[in-house]
């Protein structure tokens, strides 16, 4: 079940934090609207690497579509042009 707090809480903010595990977040509210999420570092944590995963597979996808799409560069052409870039780098 949420656990969910009015913001004016915090002014005996031990008594808020003793509600937060992971899993278990504390949602906070202001007028009676969600306003604040406080959550454990660690689900913070695998909350970036989620959401820095579901990112790159929008990417990956949006490269699949346009290749599909476009058509694909060859791999010969790819290492030219970064070999290319290489030797721009190093003039």
């Amino acid at each position: 079940m949420a656990n969910i707090s009015p913001v004016s809480d915090l002014r005996n903010y031990n008594t808020v934090l003793e509600k937060v595990s992971v899993g278990s977040p504390v949602y906070l509210t202001v007028n009676g609207r969600g306003k604040y999420t406080i959550r454990d570092i660690e689900e913070d944590e695998e909350f970036e690497k989620t959401k820095a995963m579901l990112h790159l597979m929008c990417e990956l996808n949006e490269g699949r579509r346009s290749g599909e799409e476009e058509g694909y560069v060859a791999s010969d052409d790819v290492q030219a042009y970064f070999h290319g870039k290489d030797n721009e780098i190093r003039s």
